[in-house]
C-alpha cells in the first residue's frame, strides 16, 4: 500500500514546525523543567489560537475541521520540538472521547471549551502504575457520584476535566466529572518528565455524569487505539530530532583529526537508530491511514505503530545521550530533555509488553 500525506497537509505541518522554531525552541522546555512552572501556558494559547486543539473537531463544535491526517502531522512536530503541554492529554484523549462518545450536549458544552484552551482535559484509566484498569476498576460510579483513586493520571494535576474509566453495577463505565469541584483531591507525583506531569487524582463522593449513554470497555480498547496512532507520530518527531541532533554534534566533533561520525563504530549506531526510526514512520503512516479511514484494521495497526514508536523514541533518546559522550550526561546539553520524553511517553498509554499484547490479539482475531 503506498501512503503519503498531501501537499496541503504537509504545508500545514511546515507551517506548525516553522511556528514552533520561533515560540518553542528547547530552551523553552527547559525553563518549564527548571522551575515551578508546570506547562507553558503561552505556548498553549499559542497551539489553540492556531487551531491545532480542535483540528479534528468540526467546525460546528468550535474546532478546526482538519481531520486525523492533519493531526498527525501536527503531533509529530509537537514531538519534534519536545513542546511542553498538557496536548496528548487533552487532544487525543478527552477531546476524542467526547467527540468520540457524548451526547449532542455533551459536545456542545466540552468541545468547544477544549478546542479553544479554555479547558484543559485528561484522561483517567489507570489505577496503579503501568496497568490498564479494565473489568477490575475500583474506582466506583453510583448514582452520578464517583468514588475512588486513579493513579498515574496524566497532567491530572492541571486539568480541568477528566474522561473517568469507573466500574457501574459490575461492569465499565465511561465518565466525564469537574476536576475542580469539592470531592476531588489531586496531588501531583514525580515524574521523568516534569514538563508532563503525573498526578494523583482521588474522588470522594464527586458529581460525575455518564459520556454518552453509557460506554464500556469496548469503547475505552476503541479509544486507546486512536490515540496510539497520534502519540506514535508524537513519539516519530522527538526520535527524528534526536537523531538530527546526535548526528549534527558526531559530524562536527573531531578525534585524531577525523569527525567522530568517519569512525564505523558511530556510523553503525546511527544506522541502527535510523532503521528503527523507518520502521516506527511505516507502522505510524499505516496507522494514521487506519485512523482516517476508520478501518477495522485499527487495532493491529495502532499496536504496531504504539510499540514501533516507543522503540525508537527510546533507542534514539538513549543512543543520543552515549554518542554525545561526557558531555551527554551533563544537566547543561538538551540530551535528557529527550530521555524524559521518550520515557513518559513509553509509558503514557501503557507499557509496550501491554500493546505487543494486543498487536498479537488483533492480528490473531
Amino acid at each position: 500500500m503506498n501512503f503519503d500525506f498531501s501537499e496541503d497537509q504537509k504545508l500545514l505541518q511546515k507551517t506548525v514546525n516553522e511556528h514552533l522554531r520561533d515560540h518553542a525552541p528547547l530552551t523553552v522546555a527547559r525553563q518549564v523543567l527548571e522551575s515551578e512552572a508546570r506547562y507553558s501556558e503561552s505556548l498553549w494559547q499559542g497551539a489553540a489560537e492556531m487551531g491545532w486543539l480542535g483540528a479534528a473537531v468540526p467546525e460546528a463544535l468550535g474546532g478546526s475541521g482538519f481531520g486525523y491526517l492533519e493531526l498527525a502531522l501536527i503531533a509529530y512536530e509537537i514531538g519534534a520540538a519536545l513542546t511542553p503541554i498538557p496536548f496528548s492529554s487533552s487532544v487525543y484523549l478527552a477531546t476524542e472521547a467526547v467527540m468520540l462518545g457524548g451526547t449532542a450536549g455533551q459536545k456542545q458544552r466540552l468541545l468547544p471549551a477544549l478546542a479553544s484552551g479554555q479547558l484543559i482535559g485528561t484522561f483517567a484509566l489507570m489505577e496503579r502504575p503501568g496497568r490498564f484498569a479494565t473489568d477490575g476498576a475500583a474506582t466506583e460510579f453510583v448514582n452520578g457520584r464517583l468514588t475512588g483513586t486513579k493513579v498515574p493520571v496524566c497532567d491530572g494535576d492541571i486539568a480541568n476535566v477528566a474522561i473517568v474509566v469507573a466500574r457501574r453495577e459490575g461492569d465499565v463505565a465511561v465518565v466525564v466529572a469537574d476536576l475542580n469541584q469539592p470531592g476531588v483531591t489531586r496531588r501531583a507525583l514525580d515524574s521523568v518528565d516534569p514538563s508532563r506531569g503525573l498526578a494523583q487524582v482521588h474522588f470522594e463522593d464527586a458529581k460525575a455524569e455518564l459520556l454518552g449513554d453509557g460506554l464500556g470497555w469496548g469503547f475505552v480498547e476503541n479509544l486507546l487505539d486512536r490515540a496510539a496512532v497520534l502519540m506514535a507520530f508524537e513519539q516519530l518527531g522527538g526520535a527524528e530530532r534526536a537523531l538530527e541532533m546526535t548526528r549534527n554534534f558526531c559530524m562536527g566533533r573531531y578525534a585524531f583529526g577525523r569527525p567522530v561520525a568517519s569512525f564505523q563504530a558511530i556510523k553503525h549506531r546511527l544506522a541502527d537508530i535510523y532503521v528503527e526510526i523507518e520502521l516506527a514512520r511505516s507502522n505510524a503512516y499505516y496507522g494514521a491511514w487506519a485512523l482516517s479511514m476508520n478501518s477495522d484494521k485499527l487495532p493491529a495497526a495502532a499496536a504496531g505503530a504504539r510499540a514501533s514508536a516507543s522503540d525508537a523514541f527510546e533507542l534514539a533518546a538513549t543512543e543520543m545521550i552515549q554518542l554525545h559522550g561526557g558531555v551527554g550526561f551533563t544537566w547543561e546539553f538538551d540530551c535528557h530533555l529527550f530521555y524524559r520524553r521518550a520515557k513518559h511517553l513509553a509509558l503514557a498509554l501503557g507499557t509496550s509488553n501491554e500493546w505487543r499484547d494486543r498487536l498479537v490479539k488483533a492480528i490473531a482475531a
